[in-house]
């Protein structure tokens, strides 16, 4: 009699029940509510972020200004801020919808040992107030008004400013002449320090792990209103984490209120960060495409002018986002734009390695552990003859102020912290499921030989 089946060892099902449950933890650990491992790192990362810019000196204001010249520019960087130290504020949970909302607040903290120089080091920038004249007054009696005002203010075209005032802010001595109330402080990213990004309302994952960190609503709305269809929807999540078991197939959606609008990475290489294998995900080319290469992009298409009926590729206007000023946002040095960007811009060399943008994810769990969001500051400029700084410019300009580089590395005390609560874990199921997969081989075989020594036996 053969009694193999009654020997079968209880191996299989206990292993099965150690994966799931293995699989189940980290599920659990992904979920944004007090006490897992998400919650705490979401809350306030425990990687030092930074915020480095490079300013873009122009060389020759006089020749431009008068002749309406090639702008010559001259790269001077880094300067490097410590960003995204403070914790998010006002979370509150809502578990009929399972969501999680909260502010982010701003702040920007001066490193001079990873700066080049001071705060207090200047530059030959465009004049921000007089270039948004002729966008946010197209009238020409308004403008020549305006126009009076600037030159008793003694403003240009160009302008010499420090570095802090340049970025946090400074009182523009034209706008302070304006005899109704306006606001009179300019700055690239006036007001930041002690302000805040939001209200953000995302899923919390409790119901579904596949909705985790994905932004429901971004100031109580889900769209933005400032681009058409579509390009308006907010898609994603914040970037600094992703729904987790992330495969290389997929497209990483993700918002970025710094240029108003959702964007998305794809995969690009396998790396091991600090003893993690993590996924580069990339900022592609197509993103800035222009609508003929990338069709998907026809509703970010807004000025005729300057796109040249949508076939200007590289660069976005965001001045809706901006009221109304002349803002539009490119990758450094116009990296994968239109060659036309840099045809008036002298200084420019745009490369791969230094002005893309990637995330590193892990991707089990889909948090982010590395990352480079790297983008350029323009602003458009184009002839006004009401306006004397303005008059003598033949041609538009899309003018370089600066541009960023913000990074974060997960630091080495929480990469071994993840090595053993996380990486572990997982290398232990892998390793679980090989000799799952060994033992069923195993048993296969044994379960064979027994089969064919019974039939041997019954046919004797």
């Amino acid at each position: 009699m053969c009694l193999f089946s009654q020997s079968l060892p209880a191996t299989v099902p206990v292993l099965r029940s150690y994966i799931w449950a293995s699989k189940l933890l980290l599920k659990l650990e992904a979920v944004l509510e007090e006490g897992t491992i998400a919650f705490k790192n979401w809350v306030k990362t425990g990687t030092e972020v930074y915020r480095q810019f490079w300013i873009f000196d122009v060389q020759n204001p006089e020749e431009v200004a008068i002749n309406s010249s090639v702008i010559k520019v001259k790269q001077r960087g880094p300067y490097t801020y410590r960003v995204r130290y403070l914790a998010k504020e006002n979370i509150t949970q809502d578990p009929e919808t399972h969501t999680v909302s909260f502010l982010q607040p701003n702040g920007a903290i001066f490193e001079p040992s990873l700066s080049v120089g001071t705060e207090n080091d200047t530059f030959t920038v465009l004049n921000l107030a007089v270039a948004a004249v002729p966008h946010l007054y197209s009238n020409t009696f308004i403008q020549g008004v305006l126009n009076t005002l600037i030159k008793k203010s003694k403003s240009s075209m160009f302008q010499k400013r420090t570095l802090k005032e340049l970025l946090w802010g400074y009182p523009d001595p034209f706008l302070n002449l304006v005899p109704y109330p306006i606001p009179t402080t300019v700055g690239v990213f006036y007001p930041y320090n002690n302000t805040s990004d939001g209200v953000y309302k995302v899923f919390n994952g409790k119901d579904d792990i596949s909705k985790v960190a994905i932004i429901d609503t971004y100031k109580g709305k889900k769209n933005l209103s400032y681009w058409l269809s579509y390009c308006d929807m907010i898609n994603g999540t914040d970037a600094a984490s992703f729904p987790p078991f992330i495969e290389k197939t997929r497209v990483l959606q993700f918002f970025s209120s710094d240029i108003c609008r959702s964007i998305y990475a794809v995969f690009g290489a396998e790396i091991n960060l600090k003893g993690i294998p993590v996924y580069r995900f990339i900022l592609p080319s197509t993103a800035f495409a222009s609508p003929r290469e990338n069709p998907d992009n026809h509703c970010f298409c807004t000025e005729k002018v300057v796109s040249k009926n949508c076939t200007v590729f590289g660069v976005l206007d965001i001045s809706k986002c901006k009221e109304g000023k002349p803002v539009y946002i490119s990758l450094p040095h116009f990296l994968h734009g239109s060659p036309e960007l840099s045809e008036l811009i002298e200084g420019l060399s745009p490369n791969e390695e230094e002005h893309s943008t990637y995330l590193d994810v892990e991707p089990i769990t889909g948090f982010t552990l590395r990352f480079a969001k790297r983008l350029q500051v323009n602003l458009l400029v184009k002839p006004a003859k009401k306006i004397e700084a303005l008059k003598n410019l033949k041609q538009n300009y899309i003018v370089p102020i600066l541009w960023l580089n913000e990074t974060g590395t997960i630091g080495d005390e929480k990469a071994e912290m993840f090595r053993n609560q996380v990486t572990g874990k997982i290398n232990l199921l892998g390793l679980v499921e090989i000799i799952l997969l060994s033992v069923g081989v195993g048993m296969f075989i044994v379960f064979m030989i027994s089969y064919c020594a019974c039939r041997s036996k019954r046919v004797n």
